[in-house]
């Protein structure tokens, strides 16, 4: 997290680490914990958990360097994130739609929601491009202006503007060839990610 920049953002969001697995779960064992926090916190406030490869082989480069958040990291056979059995795809930091605020960013992915909050901007993410659901929307009316970050590839652009048809306050966002949030964040810093939205 360090190393992407989010150090000073990861107790706001609860992350954690598998450093012991329960039964059945050992293939989660070595993996970064992203608990999708309930807006009220309380004994019962994780609605779901979300877990994230960090093996080295997968994140860092033959120097040991990490290769995020400027270059792509090499998850070869396995995906780079699961999910807890049945769980549907939700909205990560729902939080950011409790704060009063005329704008809101989405994402595609929470270390770039991270990002947005990191640098002060309430932002939510959705888990991939095929895991946005209608029932997102109704929360979103509300807000002046919704923010869709757009990663600078053809499918963040597609489910970018796809997303941006269903809400008529919305916005969307291109930072660039190949960039998203984070590398955009680690190359031009917090006040030019800010001003890419006006800020």
């Amino acid at each position: 997290m360090r190393a992407r920049g989010l150090g000073d953002v990861a107790d706001k969001f609860g992350l954690g680490y598998v450093g012991s697995a329960l039964t059945g779960h050992e293939q989660r064992s070595g993996m970064l914990v992203i608990p999708y926090l309930r807006p009220a916190g309380g004994p019962h406030g994780t609605a779901t958990i979300r877990f994230r490869c960090i093996a080295d082989e997968c994140v860092r480069d033959e120097d040991g360097e990490y290769l995020a958040p400027t270059r792509k990291e090499n998850h070869r056979g396995h995906g780079k994130y699961m999910t807890v059995p049945g769980d549907s795809p939700r909205l990560f930091n729902t939080r950011a739609l409790i704060t009063s605020t005329p704008h809101i960013v989405i994402t595609e992915g929470e270390f770039d929601a991270m990002v947005w909050e990191a640098v002060g901007v309430p932002a939510i993410a959705y888990q991939g491009t095929s895991s946005w659901r209608d029932h997102f929307i109704p929360p979103l009316r509300g807000i002046e202006t919704v923010y869709i970050i757009a990663d600078g590839d053809k499918p963040g652009m597609e489910a970018a503007e796809k997303l941006a048809a269903l809400l008529p306050n919305a916005k969307v966002v291109v930072l660039g060839e190949g960039h998203d949030s984070n590398s955009y964040l680690h190359e031009y810093g917090a006040v030019a990610l800010r001003e890419r939205i006006g800020l």
